[in-house]
């Protein structure tokens, strides 16, 4: 794999629009070739940062370094960064060969070299033989992989991504993902994308960047983000989960015992970064897929009764939605199979390993 990225870091960073702070104290680094994506809910700053980064707007403090050189003060073409867009923004009347020619021929590259990149982009995105093309003869999925060799045909050190997957249908989305993905991967660039769909986030990523009210909540690989949440937000953000609250009363090695209502003690494993949580209040953080449902007895340590309220079908599998005794509403999972035994009003035990949920200090 070649890698034609960069190092990004960010320290501090902080952005007002009049007296709204928009990007609180931002930190975070990117490390070359790494693909990062930055995901929250509407308001909470993913755009902005990104805006930042492009030069598009201007920091009010802090620094943003790409490759340990401070690039606030450079305008947007100054900094070289690729970008690719929800709308593509492909010149309609340029043919396919002349939209990805286009950064190199500003940039005043010869001929002969303009096609030879060209024709070497056309091979990395499945293009071949579409050049004479324009956009309007193109479906969604091919005007966004012109709109991607555009935006990196001329080795940028950092490629950013807007929504870059918005515009298509889910099927065509799914099936992107996974192209930009392996192309990303392919040519090693340093990408950072902004986007608001968890899957598209969770596919992609090496490191996933979950942002609420312009901070950071938690950088951390995909399957941390989604397994082991450091934040009630982040665990309600990403996905469907159970959240039980709760007091460690006691511990033995890794193991936390968890008070819980009607005084039943619940067991969790901590981390290392854990320990702090001793003796503290804390919530205990379930995924639905990690609940086994049983009619008669528990299966394993942790168990709690629950009334069945109500069954779903969605394809796969059954969302069983259940009341506990602490006339909480939990959601689990069950196979189509089980849906003449969760009947409402059935009497069901939620049960599930110790090492399947995780703790959160409240």
């Amino acid at each position: 794999m070649s890698t034609i990225g960069a190092n990004l870091l960010m320290n501090n960073v902080v952005k007002y629009y009049k007296s709204f702070k928009a990007v609180d104290e931002v930190s975070f680094g990117v490390e070359k070739g790494e693909f990062l994506t930055i995901l929250g809910p509407s308001g909470s700053g993913k755009t902005s940062l990104l805006k930042l980064i492009a030069g598009f707007e201007k920091i009010n403090s802090g620094e943003i370094l790409l490759n340990k050189e401070n690039i606030e003060k450079k305008r947007p073409y100054e900094r070289n960064i690729g970008m690719l867009f929800q709308n593509y923004a492909l010149f309609p009347h340029m043919n396919i060969f002349q939209n990805i020619a286009y950064p190199l021929k500003i940039r005043k590259f010869s001929k002969d070299k303009i096609k030879e990149k060209v024709i070497n982009m056309l091979k990395l995105v499945d293009l071949e033989g579409v050049e004479n093309r324009y956009p309007k003869q193109l479906s969604g999925g091919q005007q966004q992989r012109v709109a991607l060799a555009r935006a990196i045909v001329f080795n940028p050190p950092l490629l950013l991504l807007d929504e870059p997957l918005g515009a298509l249908d889910k099927q065509l989305r799914q099936k992107m993902q996974l192209e930009i993905k392996h192309i990303q991967q392919r040519i090693g660039i340093t990408t950072i994308s902004v986007t608001h769909d968890q899957e598209e986030a969770l596919t992609m990523s090496d490191k996933v960047c979950i942002m609420n009210k312009g901070r950071i909540e938690q950088i951390d690989t995909p399957e941390n983000i989604y397994e082991k949440p450091k934040s009630i937000f982040v665990a309600e953000f990403i996905g469907e989960i159970n959240i039980i609250k709760g007091k460690i009363v006691q511990t033995e090695g890794k193991i936390a015992f968890i008070e819980i209502f009607n005084k039943r003690i619940l067991k969790a494993e901590m981390d290392a970064e854990d320990q702090y949580l001793r003796g503290k209040a804390v919530s205990i953080a379930l995924r639905p897929e990690n609940i086994n449902i049983t009619l008669d007895k528990a299966q394993y340590e942790n168990s709690m009764k629950a009334i069945v309220k109500e069954v779903i079908f969605v394809g796969d599998s059954l969302k069983v939605k259940a009341v506990n005794e602490n006339n909480e509403e939990m959601m689990m999972k069950a196979a189509p199979s089980d849906k003449n035994l969760l009947t409402p009003g059935k009497e069901i035990i939620l049960n599930w390993e110790i090492t399947k949920s995780s703790l959160i200090g409240n």
